[in-house]
């Protein structure tokens, strides 16, 4: 992705390397499969239900997050171009604010979700949820720092 960098009077224009759609899609699975795995053991054991239920709930719930995450990544990153901002390295501010946002959006699909899968009101959904928003941003910044590492991008050392 090409934008201009003003510095001074100059105008340099710098390539910028985005990651791969295969890349991103490797991204997705695995984060979803880690964090699919995780909560499933977790919540069966603190919701006291069924194995079963609570895995068909993670599966449910992990694919919307993967059509999402896929989307809000790649708008994200074009964003960050668009604002001519460097695409890596990513600060501890940036990546809050990266993950915060992630779970915004996604919020608005699961608190349905909740309520008609595991038949909860409305606020039980919601206080599932804030649990998930406490933990998952927290899972995505360690998730993404050790994803850049073990799959820097070419051109751009993490």
């Amino acid at each position: 992705m090409k934008g201009k960098i003003n510095q001074g009077e100059e105008q340099l224009t710098t390539t910028q390397i985005m990651r791969s759609k295969q890349d991103r899609i490797r991204h997705a699975v695995l984060f979803e499969i880690i964090l699919l795995i995780a909560s499933t053991l977790v919540l069966t054991y603190l919701l006291d239900k069924p194995v079963a239920k609570m895995g068909g709930f993670g599966v449910l719930m992990s694919l919307c997050a993967m059509g999402w995450n896929y989307f809000y990544n790649l708008g994200f990153d074009h964003l960050l171009v668009w604002l001519n901002r460097p695409l890596y390295k990513r600060g501890v501010v940036l990546r809050a604010f990266h993950a915060l946002m992630f779970e915004v959006g996604l919020t608005t699909v699961s608190i349905p979700v909740t309520m008609i899968w595991l038949d909860y009101t409305l606020v039980q959904a919601l206080l599932l949820d804030l649990g998930f928003l406490i933990a998952v941003p927290i899972y995505t910044m360690i998730f993404n720092f050790f994803y850049d590492y073990f799959f820097p991008v070419c051109g751009n050392p993490s």
